[in-house]
């Protein structure tokens, strides 16, 4: 490298911006651009540019007044920027006897020795083991467990049956969509999708936007798929006794999706 250019530094205009070389002991200049004469020891230094963290943020709404709003996913708690509310967005888990109302955007699990009662619960995603009474809502999934006792009302984004789990429910069970890999005797009302793993057992009539049942499911019952009738009629169904179960029947793949009309077909 030449020695002249080691003893030269960038010299930028404050006037003008013109970027010229000067030596590097050199206290001031004469800008050969706009004839601006500057010191160099006042050349404003370019800013360090700190790249910012990024932070996961999720979507909310009040409780109170429904204002949506993002918060970061780490967050325990927030505040409506509207009704300055307290929104809770911890965890819950339960593992012995309360009696509670929960609100939160977090996750509430409920052990097998967990008692909740006389609660009116609405959290994101719930994980039901043990003993319910009241009203819960899971916003998008709702897992029942074996040893669940749910008494009251339930209702969900998304029922899950774990695999190995089983689960009966005497009244129609209305939801956002269903999705089974274990045992399962309801009459199940749904405008979405309803999906049979290959390890589900279903007992009783499926009314849904849609039905998609793996190869080894088994299904005893009737199935409607497309518009349930409770969401045409807006109103209640006769209610129908679940089916009890019956000799194994194995059910290839198949999907089944919406025809306009209602079209009811038995596996």
């Amino acid at each position: 490298m030449p020695a002249g250019k080691k003893n030269t530094i960038s010299a930028t205009c404050p006037k003008c911006g013109q970027s010229q070389p000067e030596p590097r002991g050199a206290y001031s200049t004469v800008c050969k651009h706009c004839q601006a004469h500057f010191r160099i020891q006042e050349t404003p230094k370019p800013a360090r540019t700190i790249p910012k963290p990024k932070i996961e943020l999720q979507q909310i709404k009040c409780f109170q007044c429904g204002t949506e709003m993002s918060v970061p996913l780490a967050a325990e708690s927030s505040m409506c920027k509207r009704c300055s509310s307290h929104i809770d967005l911890r965890d819950y888990q339960i593992a012995e006897t309360r009696s509670k109302n929960i609100r939160t955007y977090g996750r509430l699990v409920l052990e097998e020795k967990g008692y909740l009662l006389n609660s009116d619960t609405l959290v994101r995603h719930a994980v039901i083991k043990g003993r319910f009474i009241g009203k819960l809502v899971a916003e998008e999934t709702l897992e029942l467990h074996t040893s669940a006792n749910i008494k009251g009302t339930f209702n969900c984004g998304c029922l899950v049956i774990p695999t190995g789990h089983h689960f009966r429910w005497k009244e129609p069970v209305r939801v956002g969509g269903a999705d089974i890999a274990g045992e399962f005797v309801a009459h199940l009302i749904t405008s979405g999708t309803v999906r049979l793993k290959s390890s589900a057992r279903f007992f009783g009539d499926i009314e849904a936007g849609n039905l998609v049942v793996e190869s080894g499911a088994v299904f005893v019952g009737n199935a409607s798929i497309g518009t349930p009738l409770a969401v045409r009629t807006n109103g209640p169904l006769p209610e129908r006794p679940p089916a009890d179960p019956a000799p194994k029947t194995r059910s290839g793949a198949r999907t089944m999706k919406p025809q306009g009309a209602k079209n009811s077909s038995s596996v």
